[in-house]
């Protein structure tokens, strides 16, 4: 089965920051001859993550509100003793979410449902300039 690759970078605004990358995707899907298959959005680091959203102003605060009660910012975290940069948490709440997402596509259109889109959270505690890897396998 044939593989395209293709590169993406960005720069956040710091914890928190949501950046939609379902019309990147998409494009990157069109881009190709591939009409159905699986795309895999991946992004590198470790304070970083992958997931699907709503992407709307309540939404994404109502994500950033969870994530700090599911990992607080305040407490002592063995990263932050280790290396003094503070972003312990930014780890954890990466793990949890993960750094990359598996979407089918068929007929070359994503299959997400209405209201759902592909985003990057920036985790780490400033701005970071990110690379995303979209691959796509199919036929």
């Amino acid at each position: 089965m044939p593989i395209v690759t293709s590169e993406y970078s960005t720069k956040t605004r710091g914890e928190n920051d949501i950046i939609n990358l379902t019309d990147i995707v998409a494009a990157t899907i069109n881009d190709c001859t591939l009409q159905n298959g699986i795309v895999t959005v991946f992004v590198v680091g470790s304070t970083a993550a992958i997931t699907t959203i709503e992407y709307e102003p309540g939404l994404k605060k109502d994500l950033s509100k969870t994530l700090d009660k599911i990992v607080p910012k305040g407490i002592i975290y063995e990263h932050d003793k280790a290396w003094h940069d503070g972003n312990g948490h930014s780890h954890i709440r990466s793990s949890l979410i993960g750094p990359g997402l598996t979407i089918p596509f068929i007929n070359g259109r994503l299959c997400l449902g209405i209201w759902q889109q592909t985003i990057l959270i920036e985790l780490d505690t400033r701005s970071r300039e990110r690379k995303i890897i979209i691959q796509i396998i199919g036929e």
